[in-house]
């Protein structure tokens, strides 16, 4: 039966259990926990808009607000993706560029729930932990970062509910950010934005 969210992401299956086994080798042991959501990167404006129009045919709702300087979309799926042997993914995080430093494109991460004792996670397995994000208020994961620039994040509520909490949406119908156009990318080398 052919699978139409494989066909715009990849094989998500193979990519958690990739994450799965990574953190088994690292004594972290996620089996336990629920699946938050995968994480999707696209280095382009116009495919980021092409994949958003793709995956929210196959789903019930989404949320875009903008977030570091651009537009992400929270795409709640119609059928939760199944993984790791009878787990469940109910939202895509799909994340267009302008990027701080260096991500993986594609398949970029995978947030797991831990719930109420990630605080008490997070000193249990700070060997094997790369750091922590404070992305909100109520979003502020832990996370490991693999050697091709992946991640798996560990959440204390799904981000999807974080969400929620911190702004309000309701996902409900499709949400995007109106007027947002991309913007130009200036770095310490180029190109000058002043004039000489």
């Amino acid at each position: 039966m052919a699978d139409p969210v494989d066909d715009i992401i990849g094989d998500y299956r193979a990519f958690a259990a990739q994450q799965r086994d990574r953190l088994l080798a690292r004594g972290i042991d996620i089996s336990s926990y629920t699946l938050s959501h995968l994480a999707f990167r696209v280095p382009e404006w116009d495919q980021y808009l092409h994949v958003r129009s793709q995956l929210e045919r196959h789903a019930k709702a989404s949320h875009e607000n903008v977030w570091n300087g651009r537009p992400i979309s929270l795409i709640l799926l119609a059928t939760p993706l199944e993984v790791l042997d009878g787990m469940s993914v109910p939202l895509i995080e799909l994340i267009p560029p302008v990027h701080q430093r260096v991500y993986k494109m594609g398949l970029e991460h995978l947030g797991v729930v831990v719930g109420d004792e990630v605080d008490a996670f997070s000193r249990q397995h700070r060997a094997a932990l790369t750091g922590q994000q404070f992305q909100s208020a109520d979003v502020e994961p832990y996370y490991v970062l693999f050697e091709d620039f992946t991640h798996v994040k560990f959440y204390r509520t799904s981000l999807h509910d974080g969400v929620v909490r911190q702004s309000g949406a309701t996902f409900h119908g499709f949400v995007h950010v109106d007027g947002w156009v991309p913007q130009r990318l200036v770095t310490a080398t180029g190109p000058n934005p002043l004039p000489r």
